[in-house]
């Protein structure tokens, strides 16, 4: 990622749900193609990316469910929350996200929602689904985290 990272006012938009799901292999920035007052809503911090997919259709890549509450103040210009928004990637890559996607089990999902500048961004993953001896890995990984953390924590009181 290049360029300033500013946070948006609000919540954190990261997905903190979709690491318990996925295991990521790559990540890829892509713009937002947004319309109307939606960029004012963003800023406002009235959205959702919980249920949000992304996929490569003829070329483009789109994201679905991806929730933008309308503009409080925008009136016949606010546009369908969840309508599918384009995402603005090079050809490239596109190309290679679509031949990523077409191997079995592979998913891409937006994680976190941010603006470059002035600019909105969607940080997107790609990974393959965990199995549950993944699932299982990790939590034994994160118990042993944390008893570490907390052993070192009594240690120094």
């Amino acid at each position: 990622m290049t360029g300033l990272l500013l946070a948006v006012d609000g919540p954190d938009d990261s997905q903190p749900q979709s690491r318990p799901r996925l295991s990521h292999h790559e990540t890829y920035e892509a713009g937002i193609e947004l319309k109307g007052t939606e960029v004012k809503s963003l800023r406002n911090a009235a959205r959702s990316i919980d249920e949000a997919f992304a996929r490569v259709e003829r070329g483009q890549c789109w994201l679905y469910n991806a929730h933008i509450n309308p503009y409080e103040f925008g009136n016949r210009y606010n546009v369908d929350p969840i309508r599918p928004r384009r995402l603005l990637l090079h050809k490239k890559e596109i190309d290679r996200l679509g031949d990523l996607l077409n191997a079995k089990g592979m998913a891409l999902l937006p994680l976190k929602i941010y603006f470059t500048k002035s600019f909105a961004k969607v940080l997107l993953g790609v990974g393959k689904g965990k199995t549950h001896i993944d699932k299982a890995r990790d939590v034994e990984t994160q118990t042993a985290d944390r008893e570490i953390q907390r052993a070192l924590r009594d240690r120094t009181k």
